[in-house]
């Protein structure tokens, strides 16, 4: 704790000697100086604070000899109190001078200077004659006497020069200088969260230049990308476009804060990934190709070192999702082909993905999954389509559409016919692309006997879970099959449960002793959860299935809300208590 006082007292001096630096502040370099240290002296305020609340006031001022001078010239400086929350914190660090009950006049003087700094404060910070000065010196204004209102008038007058500047283009007599603008960029740095500079920042986003160079400040754009990511300002898609072209670092920033997201969220909760998405406005802004390449690549690389964890997996399909639903609503004639979204990818398969299934009848999905099946394995078992990339590259395209795997799988178990080859291929493929060809030949096998197995079991007038166990499980004669392989079968078998009459009757069985672990209890969770997703999209008419997949994954969740903590019961022996409110699927309606 000492150690930490020490650090924090070298801090202090810091601060202070730069106050008094900024204490004349009309200079520009002492501006930009005052700017570029903002968030750093945001961060001082609050351990400031931390500091002065466990203290007294007596013992403050003894600690603290020079506390009155720092937070004075702290409340006179107008680009501190107009950043971000540098006025709130300000205002908790005066509290602590105040004594409750002053025993000396000392300490009543105190109080009173203290309350007076307050008042100033609490005014509003009204952008008064001096102040406006130190905004208005460098962009050619007279200073004069101001009223509080001169802030929107000011800024209206700015919006409408900054738009004809755009308007002007190369008509160099009437457009704005760039160093102008430059200047400007800087000035608002510590004011872009205040309501009323909201839209000096969006002109000076929307407004291109035809110089070869950004004349922006970049710190201007860390200060809004920031701000934007955590709600203290609302821009338009159209501004926050631009802010990501213009400034590659924003647009990173904001993708690597959606993926923090999105991977602490709960993954099998795809409403709320859903909202996360759209919340972002990053899959609308990808309707521009530059935007959509780059936060593509971002999820490729995500998904490279992740190993193709399921939640970067969860993330892309969303995010594809909404980015095409954006497109379609954006574009009724498309501007950029599908080609400028996916260069290095077969059109013709492009194409073939991209079909919603919801506008294909269901009698008819075998027709896009055998083509999409054929046109992939041409590309990865051929070596002669080396342009469109190798296995990786394939399915990191196929997986941004990853429905159609799910409806591959459900048509295999609900056809009576002999499983497609085709659809074995996909499946096998999907569940791990690294494989060569004679690895996923014998994976396409291993499910080919399950199904059939399965099939059997639909013809038997009693199906028991012991039963359904056995149809799954591994030949003795046959290597033990790889991970992925089992979570396949796995999700086999929970559709089969969805569709089959007779599983319905022994779902709730089957599943605990599926789930020996909360691993594989969180791996169904998510693919149940993922299911009545596609459901709700595709409009499907199941209600005896969705009933029984609801249930499911209510007792599932409750599963892993049991697995947290010590002393945590199995998740078999969970699955074994009654269904929520009573319910079991043996006395559905």
């Amino acid at each position: 704790m000492a150690q930490d006082l020490v650090g924090f007292s070298s801090d202090y001096q810091f601060w202070m000697q730069k106050l008094s630096l900024w204490d004349q502040a009309s200079t520009l370099e002492t501006q930009q100086d005052t700017c570029l240290h903002l968030p750093r002296f945001q961060e001082f305020l609050r351990q400031l604070y931390e500091v002065l609340k466990e203290m007294d006031s007596n013992t403050i001022i003894e600690r603290f000899p020079t506390i009155g001078q720092l937070l004075a010239k702290t409340c006179w400086n107008p680009f501190i109190l107009a950043f971000d929350e540098s006025q709130k914190i300000l205002m908790w660090c005066l509290c602590c001078l105040i004594n409750k009950e002053p025993q000396n006049s000392e300490e009543s003087k105190l109080n009173s200077w203290t309350r007076g700094l307050l008042s100033h404060i609490l005014s509003g910070f009204r952008f008064d004659r001096k102040e406006v000065g130190l905004f208005t010196q460098g962009l050619g204004y007279v200073p004069a006497d101001y009223c509080p209102g001169l802030l929107k008038n000011m800024v209206l007058s700015l919006v409408s020069e900054l738009r004809e500047n755009h308007l002007n283009g190369f008509n160099t007599q009437r457009r704005m200088v760039p160093e102008k603008i430059r200047f400007l960029s800087r000035v608002c740095i510590p004011l872009v969260t205040l309501p009323d500079i909201e839209p000096l920042v969006e002109a000076l986003l929307t407004c291109h230049g035809h110089e070869p160079q950004e004349v922006l400040w970049p710190e201007f754009f860390d200060a809004v990308n920031e701000a934007f990511l955590l709600k203290k300002i609302s821009l338009p898609t159209s501004a926050v476009v631009c802010l990501w072209l213009r400034h590659l670092p924003s647009l990173e920033k904001a993708t690597l804060h959606l993926f923090e997201k999105l991977i602490s969220s709960e993954r099998n909760f795809l409403r709320r990934i859903e909202c996360f998405l759209k919340d972002s406005l990053l899959p609308e802004a990808a309707c521009h190709p530059a935007i959509f390449r780059i936060v593509d690549e971002m999820f490729r690389y995500a998904l490279l070192e992740t190993d193709g964890a399921p939640e970067v997996l969860v993330a892309v399909q969303g995010f594809t999702r909404c980015f095409v639903e954006a497109l379609e609503k954006k574009n009724k004639q498309l501007k950029f082909t599908f080609k400028t979204y996916f260069p290095y990818a077969s059109p013709s398969l492009v194409m073939v993905l991209l079909q919603r299934p919801e506008d294909i009848p269901q009698e008819l999905w075998h027709q896009p999954l055998k083509r999409i099946s054929e046109m992939l394995r041409e590309i990865v078992e051929d070596q002669t389509h080396g342009s469109y990339g190798g296995p990786f590259e394939c399915w990191f395209l196929f997986i941004h559409f990853g429905g159609w795997a799910d409806i591959a799988a459900e048509q295999l178990v609900m056809s009576e016919a002999e499983p497609s080859e085709a659809l074995l291929w996909l499946l096998a493929f999907s569940c791990s692309p690294h494989d060569g060809s004679p690895q996923r030949a014998q994976t396409m096998v291993e499910v080919k006997a399950v199904l059939s197995r399965l099939k059997k079991l639909l013809r038997s007038p009693i199906l028991s879970a012991k039963d359904l166990q056995a149809a799954a499980a591994e030949s003795q004669d046959r290597d033990p099959r790889p991970p992925l392989c089992q979570q396949l079968i796995r999700r086999l078998l929970l559709n089969f449960l969805l569709w089959a009459p007779g599983g319905h009757v022994n779902a709730r069985e089957v599943i605990a002793l599926m789930a020996p672990s909360d691993e594989i209890a969180h791996d169904m969770t998510g693919f149940l959860d993922q299911t009545l997703y596609r459901w709700d999209h595709l409009r499907m008419e199941a209600p005896r299935s969705r009933k029984l997949a609801r249930e499911l994954l209510a007792e599932l969740r409750m599963v892993g809300t049991a697995m947290q903590g010590p002393g945590s019961p199995r998740p078999r022996d969970v699955m074994r208590r009654p269904f929520l409110h009573g319910m079991s699927a043996e006395n559905e309606p």
